[in-house]
């Protein structure tokens, strides 16, 4: 078993280097971390107070900084100066802003490379325990499809490791106040991936709620702090905010979920469940209320069973192998969110070690989640199967455009009702050890 686990960190480390170095050599193209770069020029706006959300002043924010790059294409001038970014990502980037772009973009790449690398390391390590070459592949699988955010440098990367960090931190009840804050950060930064995380540790009771309750506090103060600071600078920020949010989410726009983004038969790196379901029918008002019923109902079963049952560590693992697809579905997400399905490597492992089919499932449904929701694997299904001919005339033609088009949606939704369904119907971990609330 030591030598596995020696051999198996080995592996997912050589992973990982994978993806940074290929992340980091395609970062010399035109589109070199323009995710940070935007949040950079966002933050460095604030600093010099100029509202960071009116799109001339952020411009001529970027403009003026050395070392960045000209904005050639559409695309490239709405992911930079269309600020869609909390306030409070732009608060906690301050201090890399405050350097110049040559030190500051290093920085936060080596940060988020260690956030990304520890946490996938921790769910590693979590699910080794039961099954290391399982947790191994599974790891290894993930950290070698990082390369978007290595290359992009979008905040995804630190928020997901943070979000890791913290339920390792709070599942083996060590390190618990690094956890809080960890997890506080994540929500600060982006709510819409770390926060039905939270709502789980809200849900389990006991001390797990004492530490959700003390993470939003530190969110909390962290928010209000900077909607002081931008609403001093920019008294009306939240207007331009919603136009900024409204620009890119429109036809045409860099986040539109909708097939215009794929008619060219490609397959582009939103996630979420409306991207699939707007092949079907493209408007804005089917395709999100259809993701809402959908994903609210099975939320909602998981929510209500996570207040009635028992907490056990192992049960704790399948709670957040199921809310990790539910959160990439329910809301916008790209494939650099996607990273958050580590989550369901200890559950996977759980359930594998207990043998017979439900293990075998487990590792194919949570294997197909990893890969089509990869960035390398992405690339490769497209290049196999981007050439096929696709259409939307017609209930067929749509099924098969989605299949083709769309398949980290329905790998990550067929993941999310699978280890629902172990939660709710199945003893997962008898064996387990099973920890007290705290």
């Amino acid at each position: 078993m030591e030598k596995l686990r020696r051999q198996g960190l080995i592996w997912v480390l050589l992973c990982a280097g994978i993806s940074v170095l290929w992340g980091t050599w395609i970062a010399r193209g035109e589109d070199a971390w323009v995710d940070f770069r935007a949040v950079y020029a966002g933050a460095r706006c604030l600093i010099h107070q100029h509202n960071p959300y009116n799109v001339s002043a952020l411009e001529r924010e970027y403009q003026s900084e050395d070392g960045q790059r000209p904005l050639d294409s559409p695309s490239q001038l709405q992911a930079v100066v269309y600020c869609i970014n909390l306030p409070t990502t732009l608060v906690i980037l301050a201090p890399f802003a405050v350097l110049s772009w040559g030190p500051a973009h290093i920085l936060w790449m080596i940060l988020t490379g260690i956030a990304l690398i520890l946490a996938i390391l921790l769910m590693w390590n979590a699910g080794a325990r039961h099954a290391p070459r399982v947790s191994t592949l599974l790891a290894c699988m993930i950290a070698v499809n990082c390369e978007t955010i290595f290359a992009g440098g979008n905040t995804a990367g630190l928020v997901v490791g943070l979000c890791g960090i913290a339920v390792w931190c709070l599942l083996e009840n060590r390190f618990v106040r690094i956890g809080v804050v960890c997890l506080a950060l994540s929500l600060a930064i982006k709510p819409h991936d770390a926060g039905l995380v939270w709502l789980y540790f809200l849900l389990a009771g006991g001390g797990y709620r004492k530490r959700a309750l003390q993470s939003v506090i530190v969110t909390a103060a962290i928010g209000l702090a900077a909607v002081l600071w931008v609403s001093h600078v920019a008294p009306h920020w939240m207007h331009d905010w919603h136009a900024n949010i409204a620009a890119t989410s429109t036809h045409g726009g860099i986040n539109v979920p909708g097939p215009s983004r794929v008619e060219d038969g490609s397959i582009v790196s939103i996630v979420d469940l409306q991207a699939a379901i707007s092949i079907f029918r493209d408007d804005p008002g089917f395709y999100n209320i259809a993701t809402y019923l959908i994903c609210g109902t099975l939320l909602l079963v998981w929510s209500i069973w996570t207040l009635r049952t028992r907490f056990s560590a192992a049960k704790a693992w399948v709670a957040l192998a199921a809310v990790a697809p539910f959160t990439l579905l329910v809301t916008y997400h790209h494939l650099w969110d996607a990273k958050l399905v580590m989550l369901a490597i200890p559950a996977c492992c759980l359930l594998w070690a207990e043998g017979g089919s439900l293990g075998k499932a487990a590792i194919v449904i949570t294997l197909m989640g990893a890969l089509l929701s990869g960035d390398v694997s992405l690339v490769l299904f497209e290049m196999a199967f981007g050439s096929l001919h696709t259409g939307t005339n017609g209930i067929l033609a749509q099924a098969i455009t989605v299949a083709l088009i769309r398949p980290a949606s329905l790998a990550l939704l067929a993941m999310g009702i699978f280890y629902l369904w172990v939660y709710v119907r199945h003893d997962t971990g008898p064996r387990g050890v099973e920890h007290s609330a705290l």
